[in-house]
């Protein structure tokens, strides 16, 4: 026969609703937090992709590749000050933006700082 402790009736112990509220909070900072870096992933993943189609296009296609997806991305006006150079030794395009983010959640307010860049041989 199995007995249970006396002190146990069924009811969550403390612990638990400890554990899942922790889990809660940091699911929530995550997702707002991952949301900044994901968008700056997304943003040097075009750089990439421009900086390889850079022998067919001009620099100011790609500039305007990249504004729209700036755009898209909603990213702060700053990421759309885009310098594109190109050099002949070696020959390669280099792109590359700076902008910020901040973040502000309860508790917690920061200013997250980055700098897209990408450089791809011609």
């Amino acid at each position: 026969m199995v007995k249970r402790p006396a002190d146990r009736r069924g009811s969550s112990s403390t612990g638990c609703l400890l554990t899942l509220l922790v889990f809660a909070a940091a699911l929530y900072y995550g997702v707002n937090i991952g949301e900044v870096y994901w968008r700056y992933y997304q943003y040097q993943d075009e750089m990439r992709s421009q900086g390889r189609l850079a022998p067919s296009l001009s620099d100011g296609v790609i500039r305007r590749r990249l504004l729209l997806k700036a755009d898209q991305l909603g990213l702060p006006a700053e990421a759309q000050k885009i310098h594109i150079k190109r050099t002949a030794r070696p020959r390669q395009i280099t792109i590359d933006a700076e902008y910020a983010e901040d973040v502000t959640l309860p508790l917690f307010q920061h200013t997250f700082h980055f700098r897209p860049r990408a450089v791809e041989g011609l």
